[in-house]
């Protein structure tokens, strides 16, 4: 069974390299925006959820994040010179939500609460990419978050020890990839409608 699961964690962490290519090529092109705040949320939220999971026993399932932390590390440095710059003051208000979150968590002593804690500030992070590209769907790889929603399952299925510390994570970012995806697919559909039923009146 440990065999399986290692054969598993391998084929996520392969994943996670070419799940990132079409997003950095698209960061590249200038046609995808990352949002700064949430990547570099995500780069050091991610860090400190691995090294959770890692104490937690998570085995090679773990390493799913670490590989996910540095590409998320490329692609902030990436969005820093191409990235989303219509930063709203809701957007910095998530941050800095953010960040006081984490300086609870440097002083807590429950590495349970901290797994749900960082877990919270990753959601919070996300919130500025989800307005963002609700507004202009079109400023995300749809292809990469669906390959996440894969790696995630996979993650999962690869871990050696399940519990708070080691599941939480990647189950929440199963969910919210998948959430994500959807969000794209109805929001480009809307938004191709609308500019045939515009093109029809015409």
């Amino acid at each position: 069974m440990e065999d399986i699961k290692n054969t598993i964690g391998i084929i996520a962490i392969s994943l996670t390299f070419f799940g990132y290519i079409p997003y950095i090529r698209d960061t590249l092109k200038g046609k995808t925006k990352p949002h700064i705040y949430s990547w570099f949320i995500w780069a050091s939220i991610g860090a400190i959820a691995f090294a959770l999971q890692l104490s937690g026993g998570a085995g090679i399932g773990g390493f799913v994040t670490l590989t996910a932390v540095i590409i998320a590390c490329i692609i902030f440095i990436l969005g820093l010179r191409s990235g989303k710059k219509d930063i709203t003051k809701f957007d910095t208000l998530c941050l800095v939500f953010a960040l006081l979150a984490l300086l609870i968590w440097i002083f807590a002593k429950q590495p349970v609460f901290s797994a749900v804690l960082l877990t919270a500030i990753e959601v919070v992070a996300f919130i500025p990419t989800i307005r963002k590209s609700w507004n202009n769907p079109h400023s995300e790889t749809l292809s990469f978050y669906l390959m996440n929603t894969l790696r995630f399952t996979l993650a999962i299925i690869a871990l050696q020890n399940y519990s708070i510390l080691t599941t939480l994570y990647p189950a929440v970012w199963l969910l919210g990839n998948g959430a994500f995806s959807i969000i794209l697919i109805v929001r480009r559909k809307q938004l191709a409608n609308s500019k045939i039923n515009e093109y029809v009146r015409l």
